[in-house]
């Protein structure tokens, strides 16, 4: 009897699960459709407005670091013309010291102001860089 009974719940559950799987009308399908159709168009919107913000921030990283790295090429190289101007200077200096009185005045005088002209033109080629 027990075994009977067993039976019997288990096609009155099969029964009722046949039941879940009827068609749906082709209206509700339709609709059905036409909802995920719609949440589908909007998740890809949102997915490309998100790739589209993601592309600008990542340019936008991008063209920061490359100005970053001009600047820092740009003092470099400032840098090392002001260091060869440097070195020049102290050789015109020198050699400035095998003339005597007035010329040997002014030939340091030239050579401090080609040092000053120098260092005058790549301070402002940094800023204009800046």
């Amino acid at each position: 009897m027990r075994a009977g009974t067993i039976w019997t719940l288990a096609a009155i559950a099969l029964i009722g699960l046949s039941g879940c799987n009827k068609a749906e009308s082709p209206a509700k399908v339709q609709e059905d459709v036409a909802k995920a159709t719609d949440s589908a168009a909007d998740k890809d919107a949102k997915a490309a407005d998100r790739l589209a913000n993601a592309d600008a921030s990542a340019n936008k990283n991008v063209a920061n670091a490359e100005a970053k790295a001009d600047e820092k090429t740009t003092d470099a190289a400032g840098d090392a013309v002001v260091t060869q101007a440097e070195g020049d200077h102290k050789v015109a200096i020198a050699q400035c010291e095998s003339l005597s009185g007035q010329a040997q005045k002014d030939c340091k005088k030239q050579a401090d102001d080609q040092l000053d002209a120098v260092k005058a033109k790549v301070k402002q080629l940094k800023k204009d860089a800046g």
